[in-house]
């Protein structure tokens, strides 16, 4: 089945400690159905030091499952469903169910 959700995609957190905070998608887990979103979900980490990173507590995003993300609407950045729609060219390209817009190419 086509990906509802991408690497670049601006979502919206449903619910959890970050509801309602926005962010782009980093990296998707599809194996554990899990997002990395930039900015959400920040989990503190103790790293030790190494030659090229610097030791101490950092801050990093730790995945969200992806049934508490949404793909924020085109048009109002609210949250909507996506559906999919064939192009006259062929092409398979996804579509917010809020607006009809479309949400890549």
């Amino acid at each position: 089945m086509a990906a509802k959700i991408k690497k670049g995609d601006k979502v919206v957190v449903l619910t959890g400690r970050d509801k309602g905070k926005s962010g782009e998608v980093v990296q998707v887990l599809p194996k554990e159905e899990r997002a990395l979103v930039r900015g959400v979900n920040l989990v503190k980490r103790h790293q030790r030091q190494t030659a090229n990173a610097e030791g101490g507590i950092i801050s990093k995003e730790a995945p969200l499952h992806l049934s508490n993300i949404a793909v924020a609407d085109p048009k109002d950045g609210k949250p909507t469903r996506v559906g999919f729609k064939l192009m006259d060219d062929g092409r398979k390209v996804r579509v917010a169910k809020r607006s009809g817009e479309l949400i890549d190419g």
